[in-house]
């Protein structure tokens, strides 16, 4: 899947950032949009 794995880094990077301070008990879906094609 193109741009998969820009995903996948661009997560990582949120989580290991200061912005990510207050996610707990939050779920972070990381799809690459797949979600989205499939409920349209």
């Amino acid at each position: 899947m193109k741009g998969h794995s820009l995903v996948l880094a661009k997560a990582a990077v949120f989580l290991a950032s200061d912005e990510s301070r207050y996610m707990v008990g939050s779920e972070l879906l990381v799809d690459g949009g797949v979600r989205n094609l499939a409920t349209a």
